[in-house]
């Protein structure tokens, strides 16, 4: 911790000085997805708050737990900061080896989190979810759903959704949101679970049945929560920024507060709920509560898809 705050010191000033210079932000994802998107709006905006430019750069492999695996050998300066998911760092340790364990990340703030929804092709039989529901009740196993992964959130929320509903269908992963939507378009699955901003890209082509927000979302009014229709599903993948363990705990607050000043800016909002993610402000000081009850709710989740031991 004193060799961190010595680098901050020297790196540029005190906390409340911070940044001095450029910052770089690593996505453990390709570009294109929804942490790439969201930090996109969030680099737009970043200068703005901060007065100095943020770059990002990707590092993606095994679902992101490759740049997680190498975040705490980063520099704790405050100037290298890290794109993070929810439920992805809690369960990737649950399932095997791979590098860290969920406690050795440090996130500072989860600025969003993207609902699960259902999607069908707009041909579908299903024009709602009962239809859905009923038809999966009487042909258990034969509604099948694209996803985006194995142990995801889009596979623990058809997991509890076959719960609530009382049915039984079938999780088809796949390697990303890409692959898991062009399998609903194509028919290769009858529906999708998956992320709600998945309907901004897709117009017209695809029909969404329900979405897992406690709210209505902005982007789509016309779309029913799956509260209002009778099932408590609520929840999607949260995403934040997390920084190396060496960081001092005022760097850590500082970059929380950047984040959620950005959160708060006009133009931003506006991009994120129009693209269909739902704005979360959990900043630093809020962290370990928060993923004390994120990590009970996923354990409870990993359980049903036979995760851990």
């Amino acid at each position: 911790m004193a060799a961190g705050a010595v680098s901050a010191q020297s790196d540029g000033g005190s906390a409340e000085d911070f940044p001095t210079k450029q910052m770089t932000y690593i996505i453990p994802f390709n570009a294109g997805g929804e942490s790439d998107l969201s930090a996109r709006f969030q680099q737009a905006e970043w200068e703005a708050v901060t007065g100095h430019p943020v770059v990002i750069q990707y590092q993606p492999g095994a679902g992101g737990a490759q740049a997680w695996s190498q975040l705490n050998q980063i520099a704790g300066d405050g100037y290298t900061i890290m794109g993070i998911n929810l439920p992805h760092t809690v369960l990737q340790p649950m399932e095997g080896s791979v590098g860290y364990e969920t406690d050795d990340l440090t996130p500072v703030n989860y600025f969003h989190y993207t609902p699960d929804a259902i999607f069908v092709p707009q041909d579908s039989q299903f024009e709602t979810l009962e239809d859905l529901v009923t038809y999966a009740g009487e042909n258990p196993g034969l509604v099948t759903f694209a996803g985006s992964g194995s142990n995801s959130s889009n596979n623990l929320a058809q997991a509890k959704f076959d719960g609530l509903a009382d049915i039984t269908t079938t999780y088809i992963p796949f390697s990303g949101t890409g692959p898991s939507i062009t399998a609903v378009l194509g028919g290769q699955t009858m529906a999708g679970f998956n992320y709600a901003t998945s309907g901004v890209n897709q117009g017209e082509e695809l029909r969404m049945l329900a979405v897992a927000a406690e709210e209505r979302l902005p982007a789509f009014p016309d779309v029913p929560t799956f509260t209002e229709l009778g099932y408590d599903l609520v929840g999607g993948a949260y995403r934040g920024v997390a920084v190396p363990d060496s960081t001092p705990e005022e760097l850590r607050q500082r970059v929380s507060d950047i984040v959620t000043e950005i959160n708060e800016r006009p133009d931003f909002i506006e991009k994120m709920e129009t693209n269909g993610f739902v704005l979360t402000d959990i900043g630093y000081g809020d962290m370990d509560a928060f993923l004390e009850e994120m990590k009970a709710e996923y354990a409870e989740g990993a359980e049903a898809l036979g995760i851990g031991g």
